[in-house]
């Protein structure tokens, strides 16, 4: 995947070749994602830090930390944030063991990868889960919330059974779902969801955002 680089508002996102380039499902999530003043914030996957550039950008008083596997996405992240003039802790390493204070986050986000192992999908193998399964993902963004906290991701619409099933066994309450799709002629190819911390049953279903151009 080659560079390249966009404008977000405010910022300069640029991400070199390796990374992920910028989709429209990152986009939409973080569009999408509920932020307050002072919050702070965690993106687990963070890539080359598009998320937290688009948080920040609705948001400057966030307090921001991003944990990537990848070193060349973290460079580029690091990066990113030197150029921008943000500040942050971003940390490179595996999300489930990276040394991240627990239970004090206001708000955790992923764009995870998709696809289960040994499902037969996904041609890309960074879209296929690896040690760390949706249920693990939901389980580290449950404890690295405070009571109250929302986790907020985006994924397939064919895994809304296994997602809801990972964010309530980790005592993360759906509260907010949207789905994202071309036209109202194609079914939805991702789809947004937002779960709180010990939060009570409840789910808003928001009207779907269309998109032109591939997701």
């Amino acid at each position: 995947m080659a560079g390249g680089c966009e404008i977000l508002g405010p910022f300069r996102y640029t991400w070199t070749e390796g990374c992920f380039p910028m989709g429209r499902d990152s986009l939409a999530l973080g569009d999408f994602a509920t932020v307050r003043k002072h919050w702070r914030v965690c993106d687990l996957g963070c890539g080359a830090g598009l998320l937290l550039l688009l948080l920040a950008r609705r948001e400057p008083t966030l307090a921001l930390t991003g944990v990537e596997l990848s070193g060349e996405a973290m460079a580029a992240a690091r990066a990113n944030f030197q150029e921008n003039g943000l500040e942050g802790t971003l940390l490179e390493g595996d999300f489930s063991t990276a040394p991240l204070p627990l239970g004090i986050f206001d708000l955790v986000v992923s764009n995870p990868p998709y696809f289960a192992p040994r499902s037969g999908k996904g041609s890309d193998p960074a879209r296929m889960e690896g040690e760390v399964t949706l249920e693990g993902l939901c389980r580290r963004a449950g404890a690295l919330l405070r009571h109250g906290g929302r986790f907020a991701l985006v994924h397939r619409p064919e895994r809304l059974a296994d997602l809801f099933a990972g964010l309530r066994g980790a005592a993360l309450e759906p509260k907010r779902l949207q789905f994202l799709q071309h036209d109202a002629a194609h079914a939805p190819s991702a789809v947004l969801v937002e779960s709180v911390k010990g939060g009570r049953p409840g789910l808003e279903c928001l009207p779907a955002a269309f998109a032109a151009g591939p997701i």
